[in-house]
């Protein structure tokens, strides 16, 4: 008998060795992050799932119970074909997922406010709490963070590429390709766009992901609090090289931080437009590179879609056009049916909310009347012979048509 015990206690621990082999190369980074970003965000994902498992776990235990208790051979069980109602037992069907419901709730609300990307950081710990933490949201500004110890935000600038990233730091006048550097317990506030599709920018161990959008700007507001390399990557599939769009983020220590700027200065050269409209050519597993001087307002440029010398910024489209004039002069929209359309012509007619209110005028209503034999007009939209049936009487007999009265 202890032979067969022994045999089935074996078995049992050689079909749990193919499971622990593939959970041992799991990487948990997400579950053990270095930012306090991640780690809030890391604590979010446990308590709701807590909280779920609250009804999960008893509602198993609970059909795994009746299974055993009430199956045929359990004569001891008792057979009630006539119950049909408990006060008791509704109210703890009902009560408890809706407590748990509210509780989800309310702490979906809070978490989605206070872990904004967008908003500046409360706090650079969770063990140095700053004077910031209750100010509400879009009140902290930089000189609050630096006077509660959080110091000024480093300011990174990011560029998702075809396929790798560019990092400009404009207040060190630096570039570089697939690797990041920041230091330790200091704020970093990201600007992201993208050259030519979205993409998705993503640090497990940093914070959450960020998606980057040509034509537009997001921001990322985060911290790094242990020292390490940490990988960095497209969380969202954007075409063949996608699967290498991959770089290196090192959390430093101040004067570490400074080595490796003096590094980039000492290596690699300007980033200008000729060269970046090299490099936002399509390539795939890029090495790391460095730019140790960044032409003025590059990142500008890249948002707005104009770096390719000749090209109308969008802030001038929307402003005047290239040569200035009227606001509403070069607004027209990309030619539509080959390029022929009413936005290719010069003087173009106006929608109605771009006059001001003198020059729309007044008029009767416009529609085709109901009959129109009967009131000798047409059914041709905007016809002068329409403009004076502006009311229609109710039909007094069933079936017959309203009649549109002047």
């Amino acid at each position: 008998m202890t032979v067969v015990k022994s045999l089935s206690r074996l078995k049992l621990w050689l079909a749990a060795m193919p499971l622990a082999l593939l959970t041992s190369g799991c990487n948990w980074v997400v579950m053990s992050p270095s930012g306090d970003i991640a780690v809030q965000q890391r604590d979010l994902v446990l308590i709701a799932t807590g909280l779920m498992l609250l009804i999960i776990v008893p509602v198993i235990c609970a059909t795994l119970f009746f299974a055993y208790h009430y199956r045929q051979s359990n004569k001891a069980a008792r057979y009630e074909p006539k119950w049909d109602h408990s006060v008791g037992l509704e109210l703890m069907i009902w009560g408890a997922p809706l407590l748990i419901i509210i509780a989800l709730g309310a702490l979906t609300w809070t978490s989605t406010h206070l872990l904004d990307p967008y908003r500046p950081l409360g706090r650079i710990k969770p063990d140095t709490p700053t004077l910031a933490n209750n100010v509400p949201v879009g009140n902290l500004v930089d000189n609050q963070q630096q006077a509660n110890g959080a110091g000024k935000p480093l300011e990174v600038q990011v560029v998702a590429l075809d396929w790798k990233w560019l990092f400009i730091y404009p207040e060190y006048g630096i570039a570089t390709v697939n690797e990041l550097a920041a230091p330790v317990d200091r704020p970093i506030r990201f600007q992201l766009t993208s050259s030519s599709v979205m993409n998705a920018f993503y640090i497990p161990a940093l914070a959450g992901m960020i998606y980057t959008m040509p034509g537009m700007q997001t921001t990322l507001n985060a911290v790094i609090n242990k020292p390490g390399n940490y990988e960095g990557f497209s969380s969202n599939y954007s075409g063949a090289g996608f699967s290498g769009m991959r770089f290196r983020f090192h959390g430093v220590d101040d004067a570490g931080f400074q080595a490796w700027v003096n590094q980039v200065k000492q290596r690699g050269g300007g980033l200008n437009r000729a060269s970046y409209l090299q490099l936002e050519k399509p390539s795939e597993k890029v090495p790391v590179r460095y730019y140790n001087a960044v032409e003025a307002n590059m990142f500008k440029l890249v948002v707005e879609q104009c770096v390719q010398p000749g090209k109308v910024c969008m802030s001038q489209m929307m402003h005047g056009g290239k040569n200035g004039g009227d606001s509403h002069s070069n607004m027209a929209m990309p030619g539509v049916n080959g390029g022929k359309g009413p936005q290719d012509v010069k003087e173009r007619p106006e929608g109605a909310l771009m006059k001001d209110p003198g020059e729309k005028g007044s008029g009767n209503h416009w529609t085709a009347p109901a009959d129109i034999k009967q009131d000798g007009a047409n059914s041709a939209p905007g016809s002068q012979q329409n403009r004076n049936h502006t009311m229609l009487t109710p039909s007094t007999m069933p079936g017959t048509r309203p009649v549109a009265n002047g």
